[in-house]
């Protein structure tokens, strides 16, 4: 992940830990999501543990252990506030390659469970055991996006989806530049074949003695090098098949062996007893 992915990844957490829910409840639920989770040394989020924890303790029997968040009765925006702080404390984004990765490491019998919650709060996400950790695991864009916006990501997701759209932009201009490019160097080396093709019936004789619509298109295409099939076809009020036709069988002919008989068309029919279909 890049130096500047990275930043934005810090700045996101930040911004999500620097929310202070209204309602109690939230504070709370928010509370018993980041219990137990692994040991941090970011100074928002730090910070925020130090302020939730400092409100529970003023209020005699708000505590309760970290498992206690009951989803099935909770309130939506308890559910998102527990989320915000399970994200915080057990999740992990990840930016690099330009691929969105999010997941949270859990304990494995409680990686099912939350997948679960995801997928029933129309966040799908999967579950597996990794090096006997639970992990619970999103690589959809879209998904990871409308997540870290319920739960309160603002401005920097906003910028995380700017460079999402910038990145797809440039994927799409570098493939189009490709296919472009490899169009090119294949329209560049099959114009090269053809001169070159032309240029040794042309010292033989040969061409002369090919029909007219080979004749007229060697010349089109002598004058013209860097034309297209379909300018060729315009410019000579043919159909572009039968430019390619022509084309083909110019080169065609000049592969053969010199001795091969198939390089010099009989005379009847006015050389039309050439290589492929008649041209005129």
């Amino acid at each position: 992940m890049s130096e500047s992915d990275r930043d934005l990844v810090i700045a996101l957490r930040a911004e999500l830990a620097a929310i202070d829910p209204a309602r109690a409840c939230d504070r709370r639920a928010e509370g018993i999501g980041l219990s137990g989770g692994r040991t941090t040394r970011e100074g928002p989020v730090t910070r925020l543990i130090l302020r939730l924890r400092r409100e529970r303790d003023k209020e005699p029997g708000s505590s309760v252990p970290a498992d206690a968040f009951d989803w099935d009765a909770s309130p939506e925006h308890c559910r998102m506030a527990w989320l915000r702080g399970l994200f915080l404390a057990r999740g992990s984004l990840s930016l690099a390659g330009g691929r969105t990765h999010l997941e949270f490491v859990l304990d494995p019998a409680d990686a099912g469970p939350l997948s679960r919650r995801l997928t029933a709060a129309g966040l799908p996400a999967s579950s597996r055991i990794r090096r006997g950790r639970g992990v619970v695991t999103w690589k959809n864009g879209d998904t990871i996006g409308l997540f870290l916006r319920r739960i309160g990501a603002g401005a920097t997701l906003l910028e995380l989806e700017a460079r999402q759209v910038s990145r797809a932009l440039r994927g799409d201009l570098n493939r189009v530049i490709n296919a472009e490019s490899a169009n090119l160097q294949r329209s560049v080396g099959a114009a090269g074949r053809q001169m070159a093709a032309i240029a040794e019936l042309t010292a033989s004789g040969e061409l002369a003695e090919q029909p007219y619509v080979v004749r007229s298109v060697a010349e089109a295409r002598r004058e013209t090098p860097e034309s297209t099939l379909s300018e060729l076809a315009e410019r000579l009020g043919l159909h572009r098949s039968a430019v390619q036709r022509a084309l083909e069988r110019i080169e065609r002919l000049s592969l053969l062996p010199p001795d091969d008989v198939r390089r010099r068309p009989s005379r009847r029919g006015g050389g039309r007893a050439a290589i492929g279909r008649p041209l005129s």
